[in-house]
């Protein structure tokens, strides 16, 4: 198997007698100096990705922040110009302690509690999507209760469009948890019955078809469906979501910010919508940023059958292989651009048959026990979903700029474990 292919790796990635380095950082150096498992973060990657989407699409880009979030990672979208996109009350809760403009935050959520909208309407968040008639009573009493303002808020609409991916990660068919439907009528019943209140302002749609789109017709689509729709209503704004695939492996690639942005615009002009554009990209703005980097504890070979790397993280750093079949690559730190002949499944240190990373994993023969092992494009969905199984601590993240590497947040300890513990 040939070498890594390089696109896959964070923008200042660069190799320096076959050692990788990123941000001007020895990423061996990083790993014993932080201890493994680490994310590893190129700041330069995430503020050109987030630069991108700005320039494509003003104010109106917006970060969605399910894919990553973290203090630092909310002040350097804001910093950037994007605005940012919580989902619940505990992301509104870093968004607003990272110190976001609340103006700047759009709460999500298909089932958000009277308290998660009091604290959004408290703090004066720029806009709420509605996705439930029984929102649309809980935002009525909040305001009556607590007398605050009128939030804005737009009404997310399911198109009834089904999007190339994964079906765990689907979201514009019309069965579908989230928002209302546009073919069954609800989605017409829900503006009628927004527009009809005195507790809020509604400002426009919100429509989401999907996660890890590769392919822009389905979001061509999406816009040719909701245009009959939303064209009469002339309201100010049609948020068109995110979804914006990534490449994970060899062989596939993904559209730009750019180029989605220009499929997104003329698709809705030749629609003849006027509204702003606004959308929530995630995954495009951070996984490219990243690699997690492992240290190999064990090296199992079954003559005839397979060969098992195990690495000290796994599922808790990164369930998406165990929850979406998920593929990824993985490579050596200390010899990137080696080919990679031996087929081994990598798998972590939790008590599951299928805690694998890559299932197939293309390796330099000589890989050893104590090796630092990586994986590229773990940027997105793999912090943001961690977790404590087998109360193993959740991995820190260090940013790298400038041949300068920054904790963003620490490695949790054995006694963090212990901490919510009530006796």
């Amino acid at each position: 198997m040939s070498p890594l292919p390089q696109q896959l790796l964070p923008m200042t990635a660069k190799l320096v007698g076959g050692r990788l380095e990123i941000g001007g950082c020895d990423v061996l150096d990083l790993a014993e100096r932080h201890g493994t498992p680490v994310f590893v973060y190129d700041e330069v990657h995430l503020r050109e990705r987030a630069r991108e989407a700005v320039a494509a699409f003003g104010d109106g880009a917006t970060y969605a922040s399910k894919a990553f979030l973290c203090r630092a990672m909310a002040r350097l979208v804001a910093e950037e110009g994007m605005g940012i996109d919580v989902a619940t009350g505990g992301e509104l809760h870093v968004a607003l302690s990272a110190g976001v403009a609340p103006a700047r935050i759009t709460l999500h959520g298909n089932n958000k509690s009277e308290a998660e909208l009091g604290m959004a309407l408290a703090a004066g968040v720029g806009r709420i999507v509605i996705d439930s008639f029984e929102e649309v009573a809980r935002i009525e009493r909040v305001v009556a209760q607590h007398g605050v303002g009128r939030p804005k808020v737009l009404v997310r609409v399911t198109p009834g469009v089904e999007a190339h991916t994964h079906e765990y990660v689907m979201t514009g068919q019309d069965d579908s948890k989230f928002g209302f439907g546009l073919t069954s009528g609800a989605a017409a019943e829900a503006l009628d019955r927004v527009g009809s209140s005195d507790a809020m302002e509604l400002v426009g749609v919100h429509a989401h078809i999907g996660s890890n789109i590769f392919v822009l017709s389905g979001f061509e689509k999406a816009v040719e469906k909701l245009a009959p729709f939303v064209v009469p209503l002339g309201l100010p704004e049609l948020c068109l979501g995110g979804g914006l695939g990534v490449a994970y492996v060899e062989g596939e690639e993904a559209p730009t910010i750019a180029e989605w942005a220009g499929v997104l615009h003329r698709a809705c002009t030749a629609a003849g919508i006027t509204s702003k554009i606004k959308v929530e990209p995630g995954r495009s703005i951070v996984a490219g940023a990243a690699v997690t980097l492992y240290r190999v504890g064990t090296i199992k070979e079954l003559p005839g059958i397979r060969t098992y790397v195990s690495v000290d993280g796994g599922m808790s750093d990164n369930p998406r292989p165990v929850l979406y079949g998920s593929g990824y690559e993985a490579f050596l730190a200390r010899a990137t651009e080696a080919d990679r002949p031996l087929v081994a499944t990598i798998v972590g240190k939790h008590c599951e048959s299928g805690d694998v990373l890559v299932r197939d994993a293309h390796l330099p023969a000589d890989l050893a026990v104590g090796d630092i092992l990586a994986t590229p494009v773990t940027g997105a969905y793999g912090h943001s979903m961690a977790s404590n199984y087998n109360k193993v601590p959740r991995p820190p993240v260090v940013f790298v700029r400038d041949g300068e590497d920054k904790v963003v947040v620490r490695r949790e300890t054995f006694d963090d474990l212990l901490a919510l513990d009530a006796e």
